[in-house]
């Protein structure tokens, strides 16, 4: 999603949570980063990945859980960094506290905003990576391209695939998400 206005002072977990619960916002390094809301083909896409991926949880009886924005990642203490990535899957729950997730989730989805496509493309792999996820994916409407990153390994690899594609789940041995099949 898309950074709109930016406030340039060092803001803390205790006025991060004081937000008004109709603000969307993400922190990186200790700034507070506004956003806008998503659009009709962004919550599209989102709702067939997030079906997908949850039934694949489901029966499969992966301890794993999938959840979808709004839905907070702190991913650094200090400074402050806490993203809402569109999708998410959390294998490890004791990162969970009710809240939010505290450290990095197995794998994130998230689908480009026209507004300010960096965020997804350069900023947010940046942290992610940093931060010990383990698989990334960007999925851009505009150029009906998905990139999935594989960040696990020092020299992380990058694949490119388009919506007519079957794209694995590298996290999983037997998940695949065919997006030809989407009702896009």
């Amino acid at each position: 999603m898309p950074a709109l206005q930016t406030q340039f002072q060092v803001i803390s977990l205790e006025q991060y949570e004081a937000l008004p619960e109709d603000v969307r916002a993400e922190v990186f390094d200790g700034q507070l980063y506004y956003m806008a809301s998503p659009s009709q083909e962004h919550q599209t896409i989102s709702i067939e990945l997030l079906t997908i991926l949850n039934t694949y949880l489901k029966n499969k009886k992966r301890p794993c859980r999938v959840f979808h924005a709004p839905f907070d990642v702190k991913l650094f203490d200090e400074p402050l960094t806490i993203v809402q990535p569109d999708l998410m899957i959390v294998c490890d729950k004791s990162k969970l506290d009710g809240k939010r997730c505290n450290g990095a989730p197995d794998f994130i989805i998230e689908i480009i905003s026209p507004g300010n496509p960096s965020d997804d493309y350069i900023r947010k792999l940046y942290y992610y990576k940093n931060a010990g996820v383990r698989e990334y994916w960007i999925v851009d409407p505009r150029t009906r391209k998905v990139i999935v990153y594989y960040l696990e390994q020092p020299d992380f690899q990058m694949e490119a695939y388009t919506f007519q594609d079957k794209v694995k789940v590298n996290i999983y041995e037997d998940l695949w998400i065919d997006f030809q099949a989407l009702d896009l």
